[in-house]
């Protein structure tokens, strides 16, 4: 396990950026622990259903506000009031602002009875959270995931939990530019393009190669357009026999240890007529062969000792640039213009398409 300092990154020992933290079952009425970005928080859904993420501990004693049973706040069904929380050590009462709004033994509200509080969204079937080491409000939108979760012809992803990593996303994120791995890893045949396009806060993979398992003839290529809106999390579009649209969230638990899921949707039919139960299979027997896919990954991941430094190879692909791309998340937000302007464009690894020069 290595740290942002150690490899560089910048300032923040976390990054900006949109993150998942759960999925929409992570998030009900009871308050929940979780930790993320080296921070103990609380989860909870207020009676409007709408979700809340705020730091774990009251700021008159210290109590946490989820890890209780016995108190009579809890018992009584007091924990959470509308959309507010309450304390179970004393009942102070946390509203959506994070600033105490009730007290029961007092009239008198300190303005320090206050909580962090995190900008939260419900999208996709997953609970996602804006983190902002300088805490400024999210100035990218969160992605739709191409329109197509709850599109007519579309299963659902499910989410697959792969684990907590001691691997920093740095080491994740290097997957954009390793073209070499694509071979002993995800087994790619007969390779026709790959290549990456740095585009201020997204990164693109474009890849076009044969496939041992996912093609359905050996002529077939599988398709690609890989992309990163910033570091959190990945989104690919797939071409295939079945369309479908990948989703992988990294998130930071600490620094230096990552929380990864994996999902799938596929298009099943054209959105014409019913999706039956022989087409919910086929898109889990998809789901199933991705999973086992970027298992292979993961599998890598949570074996390798920490590599700050890659003995790169020209054709092993642009990751000194990818890396450099990274730290735009990890610096104030003013510093980013800057850092993408020393990457912004195409980089092209591998060019095999006819009539195009030999990489």
């Amino acid at each position: 396990m290595a740290t942002s300092k150690e490899y560089g990154l910048g300032e923040f020992d976390f990054p900006r950026g949109w993150f998942m933290i759960g999925t929409a079952a992570d998030a009900t009425r009871t308050p929940a622990p979780i930790r993320y970005f080296g921070k103990d928080l609380v989860i909870y859904r207020g009676e409007s259903g709408k979700p809340y993420v705020v730091d774990a501990y009251c700021p008159h004693m210290g109590a946490h506000l989820a890890k209780n049973s016995t108190s009579y706040i809890v018992r009584d069904g007091e924990h959470v009031e509308g959309e507010s929380i309450r304390c179970p050590f004393h009942g102070w009462r946390f509203g959506t602002d994070g600033a105490c709004n009730h007290i029961p033994y007092s009239d008198f509200i300190p303005k320090a009875a206050k909580l962090g509080t995190y900008p939260v969204l419900e999208r996709a079937g997953i609970i996602w959270m804006w983190h902002d080491p300088e805490g400024l409000e999210p100035d990218v939108e969160l992605a739709n995931f191409g329109g197509h979760y709850g599109e007519p012809g579309w299963v659902e992803w499910k989410i697959d939990y792969m684990g907590d990593l001691n691997s920093h996303g740095i080491e994740i994120v290097d997957n954009m530019a390793d073209f070499g791995h694509f071979v002993p890893i995800h087994g790619a045949t007969d390779w026709q393009y790959f290549a990456n396009e740095f585009m201020g806060p997204h990164l693109h993979q474009y890849y076009s190669a044969g496939h041992r398992t996912l093609t359905a003839n050996p002529e077939d290529a599988l398709v690609l357009d890989t992309w990163y809106e910033g570091p959190g999390f990945l989104q690919s579009e797939m071409a295939g026999t079945f369309d479908s649209f990948i989703m992988i969230a990294n998130t930071p638990i600490e620094d230096g240890v990552t929380r990864s899921w994996h999902a799938l949707m596929v298009k099943v039919h054209d959105g014409s007529r019913e999706t039956t139960a022989e087409d919910r299979q086929t898109a889990l027997m998809y789901q199933e062969a991705s999973r086992l896919a970027f298992a292979q990954d993961v599998e890598i991941w949570a074996n390798k000792r920490a590599c700050i430094n890659p003995l790169a190879i020209p054709k092993d692909g642009p990751y000194a640039k990818v890396r450099l791309w990274y730290r735009q998340f990890y610096n104030p937000r003013d510093k980013a213009p800057e850092i993408q302007g020393r990457v912004n464009g195409l980089h092209v690894t591998l060019d095999k398409r006819p009539g195009q020069k030999v990489a």
